[in-house]
């Protein structure tokens, strides 16, 4: 009779058929498990790391930090400069009698940085230890923003990457036109480093006629409009930037045009409302990657934290700016050192070839079992095909990335799942061997085999969590088939083929053990 361990067999059974369809027939309806670069071809790309710009960026930020304290406990100084070429940043302080304070601040405030004082003048700087660990950080950052902006973007589990000290290897699958390659390369590159500068408005009516380096000698920068070409003349010390920004989404202003609005955390609003308050009359720069989107004037205080950045863009550019600015600015750029296009064609090889590995093991099982186990033979590989079913809906109900890899695992898995039926049926065996009943021999058998099918079946997973979880691209696509595979075949070799044994045992006679179970000798 029918009993609880075939019920559950069946509803997997049937589970694994209807979610594996939509793979399996590469319907346009459903969800369906995605190949990987190495199947269906893709980018390729080592990109290197700008380190210097992030070294200058963190002596920009420290600049920004100390104009902020000063201001806060109304500290009076002057000439606050950066020198972009040696990262030391100086001011002078037009009160002695704040120089405790200040040494105070500079020691409690600000982490890996050096400084000296010298008749109220000051020099910054940022230690050696502090130089290397912004170099690592700028590639470790680079990695997760990169990793980020992919997967808003929609893209199906991109390989993202660092190889070596100073690299990071970047593969997305399913690219196949020029202009999704271009598209991908502008996001990647980005460095999304926002903003926002005072305008110098004592000078700028000269800023037409102005060199670089009459600008650097003020403390400031020359800049241009994203779309007019309209030069600006910009205090070098940012009053904030993109490290404060919390969100980031595509609105429209009045004209219906695409903008995007953003939203600062509560330092930044605080530091944005205290600028604005004490700035009316005077304009602000918006400021993306160098490039001035907007430069409105401060008509009042403006609270909250929340800015907009306008500058004629389409909806695809605007949408893939706030995936940017979301995501974070690279505290570094990045080039691409190396780029190659993995044709669909080198994909289909991999797949014919893979599928033939696959039906050929498979078919090799299938039959290996019946004819040295007989009837117990077909259960195992009805367990078997189960198991595969089982693999491809999970994969496929999860988005997951089949790869090359991938495959080997599931051509693994299927000796794996094997192995647990051939374990049982061993133990099944030797019971009847020594003249126990059929009932009590599968029962005894389950029993004595269930211990070494979990042990093995516990450490392999463990050590495929380990892979996924360490592993890279290629890896976690092995770690991952594995780990789904031995899951469904701890069901349906422990609990399926038990349910179907305990089901067909009236029907099973003693007399034919050969049959049955296939063994010699017996009829």
């Amino acid at each position: 009779m029918l009993n609880f361990r075939v019920i559950i067999f069946a509803f997997a059974l049937i589970f694994g058929v209807v979610f594996s369809i939509p793979s399996l027939m590469q319907s346009e309806s459903g969800k369906k498990i995605t190949l990987g670069l190495d199947l269906q071809g893709g980018l390729h790309m080592l990109l290197g790391v700008k380190n210097e710009v992030a070294i200058a960026s963190k002596s920009k930020s420290i600049a920004s930090s100390v104009k902020y304290l000063f201001d806060d406990e109304e500290i009076i100084f002057d000439a606050l400069k950066l020198d972009e070429d040696t990262g030391v940043i100086t001011f002078e302080i037009l009160d002695k009698d704040d120089i405790a304070k200040v040494n105070k601040l500079l020691k409690e405030e600000l982490e890996g940085v050096t400084f000296s004082e010298n008749a109220l003048k000051y020099s910054i700087q940022m230690t050696a230890q502090e130089i290397e660990r912004t170099k690592k950080d700028a590639i470790d950052q680079a990695v997760d923003t990169i990793r980020g902006r992919l997967n808003e973007f929609g893209l199906a589990e991109p390989t993202v990457a660092k190889q070596g000290e100073d690299k990071i290897l970047v593969e997305v699958p399913g690219i196949k036109t020029q202009e999704d390659e271009q598209r991908i390369r502008e996001l990647i590159a980005r460095a999304a480093h926002l903003q926002l500068m005072a305008v110098d408005e004592d000078r700028i009516a000269r800023v037409n006629s102005m060199s670089a380096a009459e600008a650097k000698s003020y403390g400031n920068v020359i800049l241009s409009d994203v779309n007019t070409g309209e030069k600006y003349l910009l205090k070098g010390i940012p009053v904030l930037d993109g490290s404060m920004l919390t969100d980031a989404k595509v609105g429209f202003d009045e004209n219906s045009q695409p903008v995007i609005n953003f939203t600062l955390n509560g330092q930044g609003a605080k530091i944005f409302g205290d600028f604005t308050a004490i700035s009316v009359g005077k304009r602000m720069a918006v400021v993306l990657d160098d490039q001035v989107y907007s430069a409105p004037n401060i008509r009042e205080r403006i609270g909250g934290g929340h800015v907009q950045i306008s500058g004629q863009f389409s909806m695809e550019e605007a949408h893939d700016l706030a995936i940017a600015l979301r995501s974070g600015s690279l505290l570094a750029p990045v080039y691409v050192m190396e780029k190659r296009s993995v044709g669909p064609s080198l994909g289909a090889d991999s797949i014919k070839a893979s599928s033939i590995a696959l039906v050929l093991g498979f078919v090799l099982v299938v039959a290996f079992m019946v004819i040295y186990y007989g009837m117990a033979g077909v259960i195992a590989n009805v367990a078997l095909i189960g198991n595969l079913f089982l693999i491809l809906a999970i994969m496929s109900l999860f988005g997951a990335t089949l790869t090359l890899p991938g495959m080997a695992g599931i051509v693994l898995t299927v000796g794996m799942a094997v192995d647990a039926n051939v374990i049982i049926n061993e133990r099944i065996r030797e019971l009847l061997h020594e003249g126990k009943s059929i009932v009590k021999s599968i029962e005894d058998g389950y029993n004595n085999a269930f211990t070494a099918i979990w042990d093995a079946n516990v450490t392999t997973l463990i050590a495929a969590t380990v892979l996924y979880a360490y592993g890279t691209g290629a890896i976690k696509g092995f770690a991952l088939t594995m780990s789904i595979g031995i899951m469904a075949s701890m069901l349906t070799a422990i609990v399926g083929t038990h349910g179907i044994y305990q089901w067909i045992v009236p029907k099973m006679d003693k007399n034919r053990l050969g049959y049955w179970f296939g063994i010699k000798g017996s009829k």
